[in-house]
């Protein structure tokens, strides 16, 4: 295919390798532009045993064997990072002249200095996706002084050579723009996928359970929720909690279920089947997530599809409450004490199938224009490159 219309999308995750909101995304985004008919190439790391996968519209292209991505604490490994830049920077120094575009993750930042580098005085065109962005006391409290400073150093470079920016949310937005970016950026209408089909709401299981979806870091806080539980079941008898995943703050979490005393009330499936999470998902009575960062906020998008309410706290870095229609899909706690939470949890039970209805309701809205197709054919419009032209088979002749 010619290079107008081949591109690249690279991160060094791929879904479902490996789990998470940015995975999700740049695999969906890839498969949009495939379907839209560009030859794409997704460039990543080795994560699956074997053969390299293949897929219906895109090329996988590993440029780096398998890599050890975090620490045990659940911070990004320097090394790794710089594994997988390097490695970038060698595989688009020689396709330069092969692709049209490349849309590069600017997390981890080294990406975006690599993808620069190798591209300049090329005619193909940059796009960095900016998951999220961080100022300088979040990297500082991610990883430490001094490290973080210089984490912090690099962003601001790297959105200062970015061409053109990409984010999700207003708060990365102005983020941007804080931290040193040139032009406006282009902040997505969404990123939902809207390809699963999911049955209509339906009333919550019974007993209700709150359900977490998700790692267990500390930016997760999902050591609060046992508490705020403990709390809530004084006004709701019989309420659980389910909490899937695991992750470097799963002992605390264990420990906070022990102190209040909500072993008999509390299930540890652990990571689950896309099956089974739809099954859960769609039986909560809320999805409950007291994460004090999110860049978008795939979560509330993914449980309103259900018709499931989420619980959300509000923090300057948590791009998802943008998505929260107070009562209508959903409820932000202002704070992640325990009585706020609890209260929060009490107002999704207490709005109960109207509410169901309304957050389904919200979701089928949301489906028809905050979708990543919306979004892929925003950045195409804006680099400016061209649909290409379905190639006319036998088939289709009169």
């Amino acid at each position: 295919m010619e290079r107008s219309s081949t591109v690249a999308v690279a991160y060094d995750c791929l879904f479902p390798f490996t789990t998470g909101g940015g995975e999700r995304q740049y695999r969906a985004s890839a498969d949009v532009l495939g379907d839209l008919g560009f030859d794409v190439d997704y460039l990543t790391s080795v994560q699956w045993d074997g053969p390299t996968p293949t897929q219906d519209h895109f090329r996988i292209v590993p440029i780096t064997p398998r890599l050890s991505l975090y620490d045990a604490g659940g911070v990004r490994r320097i090394p790794a990072a710089l594994r997988y830049a390097g490695s970038l920077f060698g595989a688009l120094l020689r396709r330069r002249r092969r692709y049209a575009a490349v849309i590069v993750s600017g997390l981890p930042i080294f990406n975006v200095f690599a993808a620069r580098l190798a591209l300049l005085g090329s005619r193909t065109k940059l796009v960095v996706d900016y998951l999220e962005v961080w100022h300088r006391p979040q990297w500082v409290e991610y990883s430490g002084v001094v490290t973080g400073t210089i984490a912090w150093a690099l962003q601001r470079l790297a959105i200062a050579i970015t061409p053109l920016a990409t984010c999700h949310s207003q708060l990365s937005a102005t983020r941007l723009r804080r931290e040193g970016l040139r032009r406006p950026p282009l902040v997505s209408p969404g990123l939902i996928d809207g390809a699963v089909e999911v049955a209509p709401p339906a009333p919550a299981a019974d007993p209700p359970y709150v359900l977490y979806a998700g790692r267990h870091i500390p930016d997760k806080r999902v050591e609060v929720l046992p508490a705020a539980v403990a709390a809530a079941r004084e006004q709701i008898p019989g309420l659980r909690l389910v909490i899937l995943g695991t992750g470097p703050s799963s002992d605390a979490v264990r420990a906070e279920v022990r102190r209040v005393r909500g072993e008999s009330w509390t299930d540890f499936p652990g990571f689950v089947s896309d099956a089974e999470l739809a099954r859960l998902l769609h039986g909560a009575v809320a999805l409950a997530n007291p994460s004090r960062r999110e860049g978008y906020g795939l979560v509330v998008v993914e449980a309103n599809a259900h018709g499931t309410p989420v619980v959300l706290v509000a923090d300057e870095g948590n791009a998802a409450t943008e998505l929260i229609d107070d009562g209508v899909n959903g409820v932000v706690s202002p704070t992640t004490r325990p009585a706020d939470l609890a209260r929060a949890i009490r107002d999704v039970v207490d709005g109960g199938d109207d509410l169901r209805r309304s957050s389904r309701a919200w979701y089928d809205t949301a489906v028809g224009t905050r979708t990543i197709r919306r979004t892929v054919e925003g950045i195409l419009s804006a680099l400016p490159l061209p649909t290409p032209t379905p190639v006319k088979t036998k088939e289709d002749s009169p």
